[in-house]
């Protein structure tokens, strides 16, 4: 049987851009990663080389035919266009989270990768952390009464990340992976100029009508953390199980992933599933925004 070779190559070369170039060239034994070969990178600064990875054009990645994907690392604004292009030159995308910036944009490129018959995996390292694995252990199958998940972080820049909503993504994925579909009952948020800072709070219920809230909180020096409090009829988990470190790291793990979708190693459920979930939250992301972005209503 001959070995089946996908010519891949990395967009933007920031840290998510630099992990991809080197989990591409150092692919973990026997596993699908090893039918991905770097063909090369492409970025606006201009490098020449980085590893023996070479950097090439836009153009080039575009209408090369031994590149068949891919791996999309810019700022999330550009994320959009970027993914466009490469289904326009039907391409297969890997894509960092938050996919576009706007649910329209989102539906409207899943789509056109369905037409064209080509994989768009987003890439959510967030479910691939032993934290994360062990915290979807603890919680499965125990009945929420309420809970809260509070993110606090370090300053972005809001025209290259976009909406607290979207770039904060990775927090709505958890909370609609771990307990079903959530609809979005309010949000608000507090921006201080002057001091940089900015909380978003948005307050869910599940489908059995249980609140859950949701803080992404951002300002200076702020240290980058995740609290949980989630309160069961059994009791209240109030900080992360215990978690082993993984062998693997996180984009390898992604990537596998994204190499198993390509070799039509992954059921259709399991993609059907993986669809409506980043669909739902890039929805809801819109819906939170709009919540947020309302003038204050005034009540006489």
């Amino acid at each position: 049987q001959i070995s089946k070779m996908f010519g891949t190559v990395v967009v933007g070369v920031g840290i998510a851009g630099l992990a991809r170039i080197r989990d591409l060239m150092n692919p973990m034994p026997s596993s699908p990663s090893e039918h991905l070969k770097l063909i090369g990178f492409v970025s606006r600064r201009s490098f020449g080389d980085i590893n023996d990875a070479k950097q090439i054009s836009l153009e080039d990645a575009l209408s090369n035919k031994d590149v068949h994907a891919a791996f999309i690392s810019t700022e999330n604004r550009s994320h959009e266009e970027t993914i466009r292009m490469f289904l326009e030159a039907g391409k297969h995308v890997l894509v960092e989270y938050p996919m576009a910036l706007s649910a329209k944009a989102a539906h409207e490129l899943w789509e056109m990768a369905e037409q064209k018959g080509k994989v768009l995996h987003v890439e959510h390292i967030e479910l691939l952390t032993e934290e994360y694995k062990q915290l979807k252990k603890e919680v499965a199958g125990k009945d929420l009464v309420k809970g809260t998940l509070h993110f606090t972080g370090s300053v972005l820049d809001e025209n290259k990340s976009g909406f607290p909503a979207f770039s904060g993504i990775a927090r709505l994925t958890w909370l609609i992976d771990l307990f079903g579909d959530l609809t979005v009952t309010s949000a608000t948020r507090e921006k201080q100029k002057d001091k940089n800072y900015s909380r978003m709070t948005v307050h869910f219920q599940t489908a059995n009508k249980k609140p859950l809230t949701w803080i992404e909180e951002r300002g200076p020096g702020m240290r980058r953390e995740k609290k949980i409090n989630f309160c069961f009829t059994s009791g209240c988990l109030e900080n992360f199980p215990e978690a082993p470190r993984s062998s693997v790291g996180l984009f390898m793990q992604d990537q596998n992933l994204f190499a198993k979708k390509l070799l039509g190693q992954v059921s259709k459920e399991e993609l059907a599933a993986e669809k409506w979930r980043i669909l739902r939250c890039l929805d809801l992301a819109e819906v939170i925004q709009q919540y947020c972005e309302e003038p204050e209503k005034i009540y006489s």
